[in-house]
């Protein structure tokens, strides 16, 4: 792992880059793949999968029976974990549910606000080599206590045309009924658009790869909204001398083995920390299955000593983590003092990999530097709050003028004129009755 001790704040941007390609690097094959499946609708997906996928298909949809087939097919004990997970993060997202906020601005002038769900949704959920069902409980339980009237799932086939049974177990069990074997820029492209068997939706959730995450954001272009720029996995773990070393090197080797294009970070204010995790890293490296991939995202990586909790997280801060350990002594410090985070982990005993499974909180989170101005996916990513008005005879009167003298300000005389005819109806009415 490459190691930096107190490094100097000139070279932050460069040493928190991440290796990820550019918008520029990719756009033009998810251009190409938007026109054709624009064009050609499912033929283009088909063919696009048959490429990326290396399998043929006849459908792609994934037929009712072998959804309700799939729990024959798994260990009773996975599908209680699934089953535990799924009543923690409905009990933590439901309680995220909030109240229509009513307020009578003056008198007269009724206003309030309520949330009303987005109606057609698409989860991506990516697979390969790690097909990751948890991410199915983070996007549709949500869509669910939101009240998303259509939910549509797209996740790459494996080799032999299929989605692995727990992955079709947790969408049964989440209540998807349309789930679609496309993976990757076709799939985000037949979601945008809409193909003769795939509904076009008005916003797109998951995570991906680099190609997913660009052709989600140009997805925007066409009318889509996104839940976030979500691309490969990354970890800063914030540590002093109060941290275990076999702790910290685990939580960073389980997101070295997401994918070779990952990152994982140390901040630490203790030197001989730098060293002992280190050694772990490299000594755990060996008893994992996923060794070669967390081996390439390891290069990426790297464990950075600073002297000081200031500067630890002025450095934090400037790199905004997807995820957020910290195993420190004070803890309130960089609580208090840390605001680009997707989401924290607090103390020895508190993995990464609990937020990622089972502990409640939503594991689809901004990458790349965005926690600085997006928040991870929660309930309120499938809803759309809409604002409402109600206006008396007398709060018009009482608001009328105001409403006038600064329309006039802006030049709208139009705006003017739709209050001044109203008062003149009001007052009209007022002087027949005296």
């Amino acid at each position: 792992m490459k190691k930096y001790f107190n490094p100097e704040r000139a070279d932050w941007e460069s040493l928190l880059s991440r290796p990820t390609q550019t918008v520029d690097d990719i756009e033009q094959t998810v251009q190409t793949i938007f026109k054709a499946v624009r064009e050609k609708g499912d033929m283009a997906v088909r063919e696009y999968t048959a490429k990326f996928d290396g399998v043929s298909l006849d459908s792609t949809l994934v037929e009712r029976q072998t959804l309700a087939a799939a729990a024959e097919a798994l260990d009773d004990s996975l599908k209680k974990a699934i089953q535990k997970a799924y009543a923690n993060i409905w009990k933590f997202h439901e309680a995220q549910k909030t109240k229509k906020v009513v307020v009578e601005t003056s008198q007269g002038v009724q206003c309030w606000q309520e949330k009303k769900p987005i109606q057609k949704v698409g989860l991506y959920i990516p697979g390969g080599t790690a097909p990751l069902f948890s991410t199915i409980l983070m996007l549709a339980i949500p869509a669910k206590l939101a009240g998303c009237s259509e939910i549509v799932m797209c996740s790459p086939p494996d080799k032999n045309g299929n989605l692995p049974n727990v992955v079709l177990y947790t969408a049964a069990l989440c209540g998807i009924t349309k789930v679609f074997k496309v993976g990757g820029i076709q799939a985000v492209a037949a979601l945008t658009f809409g193909t003769q068997m795939i509904p076009k939706v008005f916003k797109i959730f998951g995570p991906g790869n680099q190609y997913v995450t660009v052709a989600k954001q140009l997805a925007t272009r066409y009318g889509v909204s996104i839940d976030m720029p979500a691309g490969p996995s990354e970890l800063l773990v914030m540590a002093d001398e109060t941290a275990v070393p076999e702790f910290i090197a685990s939580d960073l080797l389980s997101q070295a083995e997401h994918g070779t294009d990952s990152q994982v970070i140390m901040v630490t204010t203790s030197e001989q920390l730098v060293e002992e995790v280190e050694r772990e890293v490299w000594s755990q490296l060996e008893e994992l299955p996923r060794k070669e991939i967390a081996k390439k995202a390891i290069a990426n990586s790297k464990l950075i000593y600073v002297p000081t909790s200031e500067i630890a997280v002025a450095l934090i801060n400037e790199y905004g983590p997807e995820h957020y350990i910290l195993c420190v002594r004070d803890e309130e410090y960089f609580l208090e003092n840390t605001y680009n985070a997707g989401s924290v982990f607090i103390g020895n005993y508190t993995p990464e990999s609990a937020g990622d499974y089972a502990s409640g909180t939503n594991h689809t989170l901004p990458t790349n530097g965005y926690a600085k101005q997006y928040s991870g996916v929660n309930l309120d990513s499938f809803l759309k709050s809409i604002t409402f008005q109600k206006i008396s005879e007398k709060g018009l009167l009482d608001l009328g003028e105001t409403i006038e003298i600064m329309a006039e300000a802006e030049g709208l005389q139009a705006h003017k004129n739709a209050v001044t005819l109203r008062l003149a109806r009001i007052q009209k009415s007022i002087k027949a009755d005296i």
